[in-house]
């Protein structure tokens, strides 16, 4: 034996190697066990321990644990602080293999986008009954108005969009209201005046 810990071959076999270790390892076993136990040792993050808790919820839903069972893994994954602690828990569930917890990667903060608010319904009701005053005439006047109006009391509480359509609505509504009430008092003041002239 030599100092380094390994045995000398025979002399026949000095041409290829000459010294063996005096524990013979299958490398590329040696790696991944020594990689599983570095991985096992990393500190878990919120991400992983949320992720047994979904392998958890689907083992528990299918069955596979009791509530107590259940109970007591969810509550050992929630207080678990590495890589080991979590597999552990889910190591006896057939979902735990193909999805076994694994670090995770940091990556780049992703920006959210603001979803984008949809037009309200009653806004576009109200600026088409605002513009149907053309062609139907009064019909559409009070239906313009009393939609704009609702229009802006739901857009203030959901924040869709459509306040500008349903303020086009309303002006038109009352403009209509407006132009009507005028041509009303024209036309009464000229049938007086015209009544008063024939006396």
């Amino acid at each position: 034996m030599s100092d380094d810990g390994t045995a000398p071959l025979a002399d026949g076999e000095r041409g290829l190697r000459t010294t063996v270790p005096r524990v013979i390892q299958s490398g590329g076993h040696a790696r991944a066990f020594a990689a599983e136990g570095a991985r096992g040792k990393l500190r878990a993050s919120d991400t992983d321990r949320d992720r047994v808790v979904e392998l958890l919820n689907v083992a528990y839903s299918e069955g596979r644990l009791s509530k107590d069972e259940y109970d007591g893994r969810l509550e050992n994954a929630f207080s678990a602080r590495t890589y080991a602690d979590l597999d552990e828990i889910v190591a006896d569930l057939p979902v735990a293999r193909a999805t076994m917890v694994a670090p995770v990667a940091p990556v780049a903060p992703v920006v959210p986008v603001a979803p984008v608010a949809r037009v309200n319904g009653l806004a576009i009701a109200s600026l088409a009954c605002g513009l149907a005053q053309f062609a139907f005439g009064p019909l559409a006047t009070i239906p313009a108005i009393v939609l704009g109006h609702m229009a802006r009391r739901q857009i203030k509480r959901s924040g869709e969009q459509g306040a500008g359509l349903a303020l086009a609505g309303l002006i038109l509504g009352w403009a209509a209201v407006i132009l009507g009430i005028l041509i009303l008092v024209l036309g009464v003041a000229m049938s007086v005046r015209t009544g008063g002239t024939m006396q």
